[in-house]
């Protein structure tokens, strides 16, 4: 009888033990911030659930305690610690209070990811990859060929390289059309467009935005930064009218090509002007122009909106951080003017003294995107083949922890909308 008692008390210290949770801090106490996101995305690839406690400690995870992911968790220099049920309960119990701006959401399951980027080497880097590589993250890299293939329904979330959809070469001709990476960059993108069947690399981009927008109206999660969230957008305002000069495409561009832009067809944008001068490195007025922000680097700073977590789950989510206040950074396209951001379309971070929005989040069909201006959140201004950033030491980057939490957003359990 001893003999079962004692068997009896072990297994039920064993079951107390497999109920332990591990929490994951997300506050200033996390040694690791970006690393943080890694360990939660291992987590869903083991088929284990995964609790997002927005607003409670930065934005903390919480999972069941096992010793294998205790040990990635030391590995990879993550700051957690155990709780037992009991306080697990508590804490779930304290962020459910109706006072409280705060919100448990459930990660079910790992998100497939894909990087739309050439394959060949270019001379600048993209946060978003550099992000990924560090937080031990993987994901696909597709292009073209993939995207005009119809691979795109078969991943969950998709990020836009610093691509110009305009077909424009991100307007580098005037300060670089005699560089090798740059008239290998032009071979490359023509002799894409000629094995398509377009005629110029402008058609060709633009029927890789449709494609792109068949998946994010069919439930996809777009994420774009820098020069690829403008020219997205012109891209498609432009469909059927030629935007783009002869150095581009061999042809003038059409006179009338401002009138015949339709904003009904573009995700986040209206009533933008297209940069029509070829010398102009701009391709529209969405983007601010950095010769008039009158900001500087130590100044440059943009403010993160809050929002309910209990009634406005989406934007909670993105704007997860342990820091309200972010370092600006600047890009082919830096920041949005709000006068020209559609009215639908969230600003979840802004310089409200400049009147510029930089973080933005909207829903188009069944599926949503966010664009995010400015190439690199560590680096004030990337220049053409500069090193890339050495993640290792920015770890607790409030600007890289945005990019990530739009990589866990489609592992959300969808809940009902409250009304």
């Amino acid at each position: 009888m001893k003999r079962v008692l004692i068997y009896i008390l072990l297994l039920c210290m064993g079951q107390d033990l497999m109920a332990d949770k591990l929490l994951i801090p997300m506050d200033a106490t996390q040694k690791n911030h970006l690393k943080a996101y890694g360990i939660a995305y291992l987590v869903l690839s083991m088929e284990q659930e995964v609790e997002w406690l927005l607003n409670y400690k930065g934005g903390s995870f919480m999972m069941d305690d096992y010793e294998n992911i205790e040990k990635e968790c030391l590995l990879r220099g993550v700051t957690f610690t155990t709780l037992s049920e009991g306080k697990a309960n508590s804490v779930k119990d304290e962020i459910a209070n109706p006072a409280v701006n705060a919100e448990t959401v459930k990660l079910l399951k790992v998100p497939k990811i894909a990087v739309y980027s050439p394959k060949s080497a270019q001379p600048w880097d993209d946060a978003v990859t550099m992000v990924l590589n560090y937080a031990e993250i993987p994901y696909d890299v597709v292009f073209d060929d993939e995207v005009l293939d119809g691979k795109l329904p078969t991943y969950e979330w998709l990020h836009l390289h610093h691509e110009d959809f305009t077909g424009q070469y991100g307007k580098f001709w005037s300060s670089y059309r005699n560089a090798s990476w740059y008239q290998a960059q032009v071979a490359e993108a023509e002799e894409m467009a000629s094995k398509h069947g377009f005629a110029t690399v402008a058609e060709l981009k633009l029927a890789v935005t449709k494609k792109i927008r068949d998946f994010t109206v069919g439930g996809g999660f777009l994420f774009a930064m820098c020069s690829a969230t403008d020219s997205y957008d012109i891209a498609m305002a432009a469909d059927g009218t030629d935007i783009c000069e002869y150095m581009f495409d061999g042809d003038p561009i059409d006179p009338g090509a401002q009138a015949k832009l339709d904003f009904t067809k573009t995700f986040a944008f209206k009533d933008f002007n297209i940069e029509q001068n070829p010398m102009v490195y701009e391709v529209s007025s969405i983007d601010v122009d950095p010769r008039t922000r009158n900001v500087t680097e130590d100044n440059d700073l943009f403010a993160l909106n809050e929002f309910s977590a209990k009634w406005d789950v989406i934007p909670a989510i993105l704007t997860q951080n342990h820091e309200r206040i972010v370092k600006g950074f600047m890009g082919q396209t830096t920041a949005f003017h709000k006068e020209q951001i559609k009215s639908s379309v969230i600003i979840m971070g802004e310089n409200k003294s400049l009147g510029e929005a930089r973080y933005i989040h909207g829903t188009i069909g069944k599926g949503q995107f966010t664009f995010y201006g400015g190439h690199d959140p560590e680096d004030y201004q990337h220049m053409v083949n500069e090193p890339p950033t050495d993640m290792a030491l920015h770890p607790n980057s409030p600007g890289y922890r945005l990019i990530l939490n739009n990589i866990l957003f489609p592992s959300v359990k969808k809940k009902k909308q409250k009304t």
